[in-house]
């Protein structure tokens, strides 16, 4: 049999089962570290996949993520991350996997391979120009993605393949293909090892990229989150304080009187401007602390 190069097994390590502990954690953490090289082999498709979904997503356009087993999985994770962390709607950050909502948690067998499913979850969410597709499969190959993926397409959205395999169907069904080399595994098939992880790495580059370029950040402060709980409420004071230099009671106070938005309270404690002013200052900047400064 022709394997794809990520369902054979790592030429280094056919003795596995007889390595010590040591050897093994040595193993599989050495074989992650390929992850970050193949994510930086696929720098210029990620350059590529930003700047072609930044526009789309200024004129009011969604994030949607689809795939089956570990890279639905990371998907649905990239998806829900962005609410807490940049105050991302989530209903402009959709995730479908394959199998619906239960296989989140347990393998639903024989899902993956349904492509006029994928076709038929991705054209439920009504895609339009302005949305984003990034589609997730190791193999390249699996049809519930590359359904979703023809059917993106043929609607207009932007389709981003992941994959791991080069000259995988998945990337030639999108318009842009992120091809993440990662080889083979530790474990042969085990693709939740190194190219998953080249997966996680290449979604939280692609949306925090994006999200940096729609004004989410302050220099390299995340000025834009949510705070939904204790943590991320005192996060925000902490935030505020580095920002503007202020004391934390002022900083506390600017909060309070803005709805805890520390993009607001930067911009109040550094032009010395009340809430509302702030606010408008914002706007016209599009959210841009910086250019909403003096």
């Amino acid at each position: 049999m022709n394997l794809l190069r990520t369902e054979q097994p790592h030429p280094a390590h056919a003795g596995l089962d007889g390595y010590d502990t040591a050897a093994l954690v040595e193993a599989f953490v050495a074989d992650q570290t390929m992850a970050a090289l193949a994510v930086r082999g696929a720098a210029a498709a990620l350059v590529r996949a930003v700047d072609e979904a930044v526009p789309r997503l200024r004129a009011g356009g969604r994030l949607i993520y689809v795939g089956a087993g570990t890279s639905g999985r990371l998907g649905v994770l990239d998806s829900v991350e962005l609410l807490p962390t940049f105050s991302w709607p989530t209903e402009r950050a959709r995730a479908l996997l394959a199998g619906g909502e239960r296989a989140m948690f347990v393998a639903v067998e024989g899902a993956e391979d349904d492509r006029a499913q994928g076709a038929a979850d991705l054209l439920a969410l009504q895609p339009t120009t302005n949305d984003t597709v990034l589609l997730l499969a190791a193999s390249g190959g699996t049809p519930y993605a590359i359904g979703a993926a023809v059917a993106a397409r043929a609607a207009g959205a932007l389709t981003v393949g992941f994959v791991n395999n080069p000259g995988a169907a998945l990337a030639a069904a999108c318009e842009i293909g992120v091809v993440l080399e990662t080889g083979e595994e530790v474990i042969g098939g085990s693709t939740r090892l190194k190219a998953g992880t080249s997966q996680k790495m290449a979604l939280n580059t692609f949306s925090s990229s994006v999200m940096v370029r729609l004004n989410k950040t302050y220099g390299n402060l995340m000025v834009d989150l949510r705070a939904t709980n204790a943590k991320l409420v005192r996060r925000a004071l902490a935030l505020t304080v580095r920002a503007t230099g202020a004391s934390e009671s002022d900083a506390r106070a600017a909060l309070d009187a803005c709805g805890s938005s520390v993009k607001v309270a930067i911009v109040m404690l550094k032009a010395g401007v009340d809430a509302q002013e702030a606010e408008a200052r914002l706007a016209r900047a599009d959210g841009n602390v910086r250019a909403a400064l003096p």
